[in-house]
């Protein structure tokens, strides 16, 4: 197999990887949280840290790598319209990611004490919002990149 295309392959599994992951954990989250169950709360908690280290941070680092290749590849141009619109997607969906990750460990002490109080606590709600506010423009952001992937609406060199 053609060189290009294992990483054009490895570039799209990763891109699934992100979305998948990012989806299931805004999934699990959402529904813990409905739950009010703080034990619930809490083990989906961990499992949502765990997921970003093992696949999530994994999978964007690969895109990184891989997109490089890719345009170096193709001889896509780093100062083209259409680069300059997948790299701010791209830069704006880490600049939400990373807030992300860190009130993920502030949800996760707050769920433990929860748990300790047989009650989810109202600081854990309002940042559960702050969490989830950054989640969807990220989210949506992915969709645009898939989008400019597909489509190239702008010229590439």
């Amino acid at each position: 197999m053609e060189y290009y295309l294992v990483v054009k392959y490895i570039h799209i599994i990763a891109a699934v990887v992100v979305t998948g992951t990012g989806t299931g954990i805004a999934f699990f989250m959402f529904m813990a949280n409905r739950s009010n169950n703080p034990q619930a709360i809490y083990i989906t908690t961990k499992h949502v840290i765990l997921g970003d280290w093992f696949f999530t941070t994994p999978a964007v680092i690969t895109q990184i790598v891989t997109g490089i290749l890719l345009m170096n590849m193709l001889g896509y141009s780093y100062s083209s319209a259409w680069f300059y619109w997948v790299f701010g997607l791209f830069s704006f969906i880490g600049l939400c990611w990373l807030p992300v990750l860190k009130i993920q460990y502030q949800l996760r002490e707050l769920a433990k004490i929860s748990v300790e109080l047989n009650q989810v606590t109202s600081e854990f709600k309002s940042l559960m919002k702050i969490w989830t506010l950054l989640g969807i423009p990220a989210f949506i952001a992915i969709l645009g990149i898939f989008w400019l992937m597909v489509f190239k609406p702008f010229p590439v060199t």
